[in-house]
Formats: structure tokens, sequence, C-alpha cells
């Protein structure tokens, strides 16, 4: 491709940052392109059983194929690029086929289809992006300014998306699918590397299961769990309610609003506090947020409830990798966050669950919300205070550690 004079070359994270515009754009798309299929608008007990079949036929390639898919494509250099360019290839046959069957029971494995791809997807873009950027400062930086350009553009996309389903959802759909097209040919554009040439390290392992690490990882688990009981949770539940696919679509939107804006307020909060103090101030948002939600039991707490969650979520995650990055220096960062996105999209799964089977009403499920902030709480403050009598724990895996250190450098 020749470029223009004075035309700069983009940069790696440049490219990652448009393709990520794209797969959120196209996204967005398709949520619009569902207000007016039978996905929303089947009975809450038809709906039910699809939708609980699914979410566990979505687990297997979290569960099985990753473990053993992940390691073979981090060796191969673009390994995940490519998986980038066939999720893309993927979204957008399956927006094709969604326009023959937006009107049929087809429509739920093809959702849940798109589900799965978009959480693979977030799994390659976790690995990807510590390889465009140069220092672990820009790390934790890079990983906001997506944050904030998938708030953007979600809400970019729904504008003129609305307007097309007014034509035709099948216009909307196509529509979608031409997005993920355009980010298709954008992924072709990512810089083809390694994610990691050498197996997992002693050392490596070392940091990742130090208890700071563990604590910051267990309880983005508990963050992650919420967002998807409440997704769930507020689509059944608010079906009982009048007008009820219109709020729970209002409810995306603010949760979405609300993401963006935490992604923008975050960095800020790292500067003014530990990253300790901002993973318990996710957790506590989430237990008062969830608290107070219950005792009111109206369909806008749980509005606001869902904002609070995704916002606690956003947050969690910058302190998450910046805990990563302080706590395991020596770790393989794509390797890394690709390994704990994939777990944090499991309790996403196994969390959305709880509300399809127990069903249970608004305020017990904004109740369950709180009881889960306040476990997370507990858990962070007992695990906090615990590293007194963990220090000769550490004490000796410090030798390891040590020992490991040594026998790199003498390698060098």
């Amino acid at each position: 491709m020749v470029r223009g004079p004075g035309l700069p070359e983009a940069t790696p994270f440049q490219r990652l940052g448009r393709v990520h515009a794209l797969m959120i754009a196209g996204e967005a798309i398709m949520a619009v392109s569902l207000a007016d299929s039978l996905f929303l608008s089947i009975s809450p007990d038809a709906a039910r059983t699809q939708v609980i079949l699914f979410l566990a036929m979505s687990m297997a390639p979290f569960a099985l194929l990753a473990p053993l898919i992940a390691p073979f494509l981090d060796k191969i250099k673009g390994g995940q690029r490519l998986v980038v360019m066939m999720v893309a290839l993927a979204r957008a046959a399956v927006m094709i086929a969604m326009m023959n069957y937006y009107d049929s029971l087809a429509i739920f494995p093809l959702a849940f289809g798109a589900l799965v791809l978009s959480k693979t997807y977030a799994i390659s873009k976790s690995a990807l992006v510590p390889t465009t950027v140069k220092s672990e400062k820009a790390l934790v930086e890079a990983n906001s300014r997506l944050g904030q350009i998938a708030g953007i553009v979600g809400f970019m996309a729904v504008v003129p998306a609305g307007i097309i389903q007014f034509v035709s959802t099948e216009a909307t759909l196509f529509m979608s699918a031409v997005v993920f097209v355009v980010a298709f040919f954008n992924a072709i554009k990512l810089p083809k590397v390694r994610i990691a040439d050498k197996p997992v390290e002693e050392l490596e392992w070392q940091e990742l299961h130090s208890p700071e690490v563990l604590r910051a990882a267990r309880t983005m688990m508990i963050l992650r769990g919420t967002t998807g009981f409440m997704f769930f949770h507020l689509a059944f539940w608010l079906r009982t309610e009048i007008a009820g696919t219109v709020w729970f679509g209002v409810a995306i939107g603010f949760a979405s609003l609300c993401t963006l804006i935490a992604n923008f307020v975050a960095p800020n909060l790292r500067e003014r506090m530990k990253v300790e103090n901002m993973l318990l101030l996710s957790v506590a948002l989430v237990a008062v947020g969830g608290l107070l939600s219950g005792f009111s039991g109206r369909f806008f707490a749980g509005i606001l409830l869902a904002g609070v969650v995704n916002a606690a979520a956003a947050i969690g995650k910058l302190a998450f990798e910046a805990t990563v990055q302080s706590g395991a220096p020596d770790a393989n960062r794509g390797r890394a966050f690709a390994r704990f996105e994939t777990t944090n999209q499991l309790a996403w799964v196994l969390a959305g669950l709880i509300p399809v089977v127990l069903t249970p009403s608004g305020s017990r499920g904004f109740y369950m919300v709180g009881i889960a902030g306040v476990i997370g709480c507990v858990y962070f403050w007992r695990a906090a205070n615990s590293e007194g009598w963990k220090k000769q724990r550490r004490g000796s895996t410090g030798s390891r550690v040590s020992q490991a250190i040594n026998r790199v450098r003498r390698s060098r």
C-alpha cells in the first residue's frame, strides 16, 4: 500500500483499536436487530429452556478447547491474529444466517453462537494487547483506551442501526455483517506475533500464583460473574413488566454508558489510590448497590444496579491488570491475560445460568448480587489481612523465586 507524504504508518495498537471498534460496532448493531426477533418476543418459559441449553453449550469452548488450543496458538506466529480474523468472518456468517431465521427458534443457537464468538474474540484481544505496546505503564493505558473505544463506538453504532431497524430487521443484520467483514480485512493488518515462544517457566508460574495476583484474579471473577448474572436476570425479570423489552434495552444502554464513564475515571483513580483499594472499592460498590436495589425492588433500581455492576467490573479490570503487571513482572503478559480472561468468561457464563435456572424475583436477584459483593469484600479483606501468617509460606516461595531468577540470570 502506497502512503502519501507525511502520513505516518499506523501503530500496532492503532490497528488493534480499529479492529476492536469494528467488532464492538457489529455487536451493538446485532443487539439492536434482536429487539424485534423471536429471541426477545418468545415467552419466558419457552425461552428459558433454550437459554439454559445454549449457555451450557457455550461453556464448552472455554472449559475444554481453550486449555488445549490456546497454548498451540500462542506458539504460532500470528496465531491469535488468525483467531480474530476467523471470528470476524464467522460473526458475519452468523449475521447472514440470522437474516433468514430471525423469526424462528433457530435464532437461539445463532445468537448463542454469536455470544461464544464474542467471548472468544475477547480472549484473543487480551492476548494481543500486550504485544502492541512498549511499556508496562502503556499497557494499562491501552486497555483503558480500548474500553473507552468500546463505549463510544457502541453508542454511535446504535443510532444508525436503530434507524435502519425501522426499515427491516434483515437490513440491520446485513449492516452488522458488513461491519464484521470490514473488521476481518482490518484484522489482516494486525502484526504477526508469537504470544509465547516458550512454555510456562517456574518463575512465571510462581509470580502468577502469588497471594496478591490470586486475590485480584478471584475478585475479578466475582465482578465478571455479577455482570453475567445481571444480564440474564434483567432479561427474564423485565419481561414481566410493562414494556419490558424496551426497559431491557434501556438497561443495556445505561450499563454501557456506565462502563464508558468508568473507563475514563479508572486511570485517575489509579493515580489517587492503590490498586488494592480499587479492587475493594469495586466489590463494595456491587455489595451496596445490590442490597439497596433489593430493598427497593423496582425495575428502575435494577437498571441502576446494572450500571453499577458494569462500572465496578470496568474499574476492577484495570486494577487487576495493574496487579498482574506489578506482581508478575516476569510473566508473559499475552499468555497470562488470555488465560485469566478465559476464566472470567467461564464465571460470566456460570453466573448467567443462575437466574435462568432459579428464576428469582427482581428484588431477590438484586439481593443475590449484593450478597456476592459482600462475599467479595469479606474474601478480599480476609486475604489482605492473612498476609501476616502467610509470610512464612511466602518466604519459602520467595526463596524459590530468587533461585529461579538466579538461574535465568546465569543462563543469560
